[in-house]
């Protein structure tokens, strides 16, 4: 029987981690009083939980690709050449094909 791999163990099912809920010494305010804060431009860290903070579109999901030997070689020469790693490489180059298409 065939074992799953990382990158579909928990994305391919649906399935996710669970992540620690704990809340870290924010402190509880109201919607209104976060909002007062926020446009009065004071620091509004007391009120955070960074724990749970996200980037809404930037949610990464692993994937595993199977390239060439050649391939490879190339792109790893090419990404020495810039300076940058191979996966940094390919996101690079994935992400310009697909703007520019």
């Amino acid at each position: 029987m065939k074992t799953p791999s990382a990158s579909s163990q928990f994305g391919a099912h649906g399935t996710t981690r669970k992540r620690n809920t704990t809340k870290k010494n924010a402190k509880a305010i109201t919607a209104e009083e976060f909002d007062a804060l926020a446009d009065s431009g004071a620091d509004m860290t007391p009120y955070v939980d960074w724990s749970k903070a996200r980037r809404p579109g930037r949610e990464v999901q692993r994937v595993n690709v199977d390239f060439p030997v050649d391939l490879l070689r190339a792109i790893d020469r090419e990404a020495r050449r810039i300076g940058v790693t191979r996966q940094a490489f390919i996101k690079l180059r994935l992400s310009d094909t697909l703007v520019n298409s």
